[in-house]
């Protein structure tokens, strides 16, 4: 906005941190000194804290929470159990093949006997602890029934395990919704400065992105990390019960991996941390270029947009494959500590079974159960890249939630029962850095149906003197009134409410022409939307549209001119029939003649209404009750049209570089900025200089 908040002198008080200069993005003005701030620094991710506070938004889902616990005990019981009953399957399979090479009518100690005599030792000590009858086959009857069973633990694990994903899905869900529910709620509490410190694309990307990774994190680690920590509960029990020394080679592994999956989470931390912090900037990158993509294209900017970009997303490349890479590593590194623990477990196994210690089966299962024992060991490795990387964007979310809102409206507020819009700074000063003053001491009154115009060079405090006024920032010191008022003693709605504004850079949302002259006041008939069109000018160009007021704008209002928005957005100022009008430049997208109809439209809404309008075209502000010339934060002259020429101070030399220096300049005169402002106003165009 020309003049506005964005083209003041605004940087933001205490900040260290910077980024590199970037392209203004349209619909920001010139992109104030805020504009290149608040891109996350380096620093080191506090986890476990972090952590537990992203864990601690499941607390209200608790009954919720027990339940999954509940079904999952019971999943991963009947799954442990599980290899235990196919091992005595396997039992009776092998003890069957067995008794059927054994001479039918002996016994089993008469089997074993002859065995020892023969000097088979080895098959004896085996034979000895099965349950084998000589001569009798496999029993498929027992058999079945094993399998059977084995069969219903099987279904009824998977069954429970789906409904715990069910019920972990709901309350996974339910909690980013609050999430999302709470960072939009926290934005409309901050202040203003706080905007002006981030870039649009980095924020976005913390209100998506991060929240978006963040549940695909939660839903993907706690149910397999449930899982597997009662799998490893329950397969250890299982282990000790079956062999006890297998149980210790088993374990064996356990700190092997542990150091191992430490060693490599340690140095993917920091990778993921850049990752999403060079995803944020290039979101930002990416936004502004597409916002400003005309202005990119008129100063023939592409080739360094295109540069930016590479950069940016060369920088992104190296620290996502870095951290994929590095947490990569950990699967296949536990994968060959398991292969190690498995080969052992294999040997001792075969020899245990060969000597009559074990039976095949409690072999086989004890084998499964070492597997079941590293796999979710590897899948909790696994999901250390997603933890980390689902912990780096929830910091990056609470760093938005932990952000300092702007002060509380009082518990009773006060308010204006008779508002006519007298308005009166009593000594204020204002700075956006401690040791930067920009407005000292300014005292002023701006009486009911008076225009008060406000005119300077920019940077001069123009814009931020009718924000103090919205209360968009806090005073250093004084205060101001409105009708008498204090406007720290009343509610910001209610203030906001009393304000009607018009920016010189529209913003319009995706709806109807009808929808968006009707955000000034939602209640508002069509009686009164089709009244503040006509009295705005607007009427005259949405009769000639196909829909007329059902007309669609698009978010970006492509699809009808700059004057026409503008039109649009004063239409809305006036039907929100507010006791105190703010005009930025509103008319300087209009046309001369628009501008005529205009300046007798606000004539008529002025009427009891004060008006604070900022203006660079002189010629708009002739018949203001007020003109206040700023320079520095300062008010250095106050009168009317009339009194500040006859005084020939600044408000002369602004006049005089707009009026008079064009014909100066064609008689070779040399005041250079006086000329910039005629030609900016005039259309005068200063002759190139020679090159070369």
């Amino acid at each position: 906005m020309s003049g506005g908040q964005t083209q003041e002198q605004t940087p933001e008080a205490g900040t260290t941190e910077t980024t590199p200069k970037r392209l203004p993005a349209a619909g920001r003005g010139g992109g104030g000194p805020h504009f290149n701030v608040g891109m996350p620094g380096e620093k080191s991710m506090n986890f476990l804290p972090s952590a537990k506070r992203l864990l601690g938004r499941l607390r209200p889902y608790r009954a919720h929470l027990m339940g999954i616990v509940t079904l999952a005990v019971f999943s991963v019981g009947f799954s442990v159990i599980g290899p235990k009953i196919l091992g005595m399957a396997t039992d009776l399979i092998f003890s069957g093949v067995v008794g059927q090479q054994l001479p039918p009518g002996t016994t089993l100690d008469q089997a074993v006997a002859q065995a020892r005599a023969a000097g088979n030792d080895t098959f004896a000590d085996m034979l000895a602890s099965m349950d084998v009858i000589p001569g009798v086959g496999i029993d498929f009857t027992r058999l079945a029934q094993v399998l059977a069973l084995a069969l219903v633990l099987f279904v009824a694990s998977s069954l429970l395990s789906w409904w715990q994903g069910y019920l972990l899905n709901d309350v996974v869900q339910r909690a980013i919704l609050r999430l999302r529910a709470d960072v939009e709620e926290k934005l409309h509490r901050l202040p203003l400065p706080y905007f002006d410190k981030q870039p649009r694309g980095e924020l976005l990307s913390r209100v998506t992105n991060d929240i978006d990774n963040i549940a695909q994190s939660l839903q993907q680690t706690l149910s397999q990390l449930l899982s597997s920590l009662l799998t490893v509960v329950g397969v250890l029990t299982m282990m000790f019960v079956i062999s006890p020394l297998l149980a210790v080679i088993a374990l064996v592994a356990v700190p092997l991996s542990v150091v191992v999956t430490k060693q490599i989470a340690k140095r993917s931390q920091r990778q993921f941390i850049a990752q999403w912090q060079h995803t944020g900037a290039l979101n930002g990158q990416i936004e502004e270029a597409f916002t400003g993509h005309e202005l990119v294209k008129v100063f023939g900017r592409q080739r360094e947009i295109e540069a930016t970009f590479a950069t940016k997303n060369d920088e992104l490349f190296k620290a996502s494959f870095g951290a994929q890479f590095i947490s990569g590593i950990i699967m296949p590194s536990m994968m060959f500590i398991g292969n190690l623990s498995y080969v052992a477990i294999a040997v001792v196994g075969g020899l245990r079974v060969a000597s009559g210690a074990m039976s095949l089966g409690d072999v086989q299962a004890f084998i499964q159960y070492s597997r079941q024992f590293t796999q979710p060991l590897t899948q909790v490795a696994s999901m250390a890249n997603l933890l980390q990387s689902g912990v780096a964007s929830a910091e990056r979310v609470f760093a938005v939630l932990d952000a300092q809102e702007q002060s509380p409206d009082p518990a009773e507020p006060a308010r204006v029962t008779n508002p006519h819009g007298r308005v009166e700074f009593e000594q204020v000063s204002f700075r956006y850095e401690p040791d930067k003053p920009l407005i000292e001491d300014l005292s002023l009154v701006a009486e009911p149906g008076h225009t008060v115009a406000i005119v300077g060079p920019t940077g001069a405090g123009k814009t931020t003197l009718v924000n103090l006024v919205m209360r968009f920032y806090e005073l250093d010191a004084g205060r101001i009134t409105l009708d008498g008022v204090d406007i720290t003693t009343m509610r910001r709605d209610e203030l906001r409410g009393e304000i009607g504004m018009v920016l010189q850079d529209t913003w319009l949302f995706g709806g109807t022409i009808r929808d968006n002259i009707a955000y000034g006041d939602p209640g508002a008939s069509e009686e009164e939307i089709v009244a503040a069109a006509k009295a705005t000018f607007v009427d005259r160009f949405v009769r000639s549209l196909p829909d007329g007021y059902d007309t669609v704008i698009d978010e970006e209002g492509s699809n009808v001119s700059a004057g026409e928005k503008q039109l649009i957005t004063i239409a809305r100022a006036f039907l929100s029939n507010p006791s105190l009008l703010i005009l930025d430049e509103a008319t300087s997208s209009v046309d001369t003649r628009t501008e005529v109809l205009l300046q007798h439209a606000m004539a008529a809404l002025r009427a009891d209404r004060t008006s604070f309008v900022i203006a660079h075209r002189l010629s708009t502000i002739r018949d203001a009750d007020l003109i206040l010339v700023m320079e520095s934060g300062r008010i250095v002259e106050q009168g009317t049209h009339s009194e500040l020429l006859a005084a020939e101070g600044a408000y002369h030399r602004l006049y005089h570089a707009q009026f008079t220096q064009p014909v100066a300049e064609a008689d070779g005169g040399d005041a250079e900025s006086d000329v910039v402002g005629a030609s900016a106003v005039t259309g005068t165009l200063r002759p190139r200089s020679p090159v070369g």
